[in-house]
């Protein structure tokens, strides 16, 4: 896992991210620890999470002609994430997904 260890004076390491070619840095969204009756569940029992937000992307991808693809998915998009994949991340106690733009399965309108 890689851990972020320049910090800057006001903490903002994250706004100075930006992924390269057609990746795409994600933030998970928590897992649900109850069930709609209440009861509190186990980390074990508890699901991964699918969905996510776009935190950052990158420009795009060049085609064989040198042309840039743009990505298609943009910061503050709710994405579907597959089940495993990705590399994690750690930004300021944080954890994040960094995902090429073709292994995102979807986006929620």
């Amino acid at each position: 896992m890689f851990r972020a260890v320049r910090r800057l004076a006001n903490g903002d390491l994250l706004k100075t991210f930006q992924p390269l070619h057609d990746r795409v840095l994600v933030e998970r969204f928590a897992a649900e620890v109850k069930t709609k009756g209440g009861i509190m569940l186990p980390e074990k029992s508890q699901g991964k999470v699918l969905e996510a937000t776009v935190v950052a992307a990158g420009p795009g991808l060049r085609s064989e002609k040198g042309e840039l693809i743009p990505n298609s998915v943009k910061a503050g998009d709710r994405v579907l994430l597959p089940e495993y994949g990705g590399t994690k991340v750690t930004f300021e106690d944080k954890e994040y997904s960094i995902f090429r733009e073709t292994d995102i399965l979807g986006k929620f309108n």
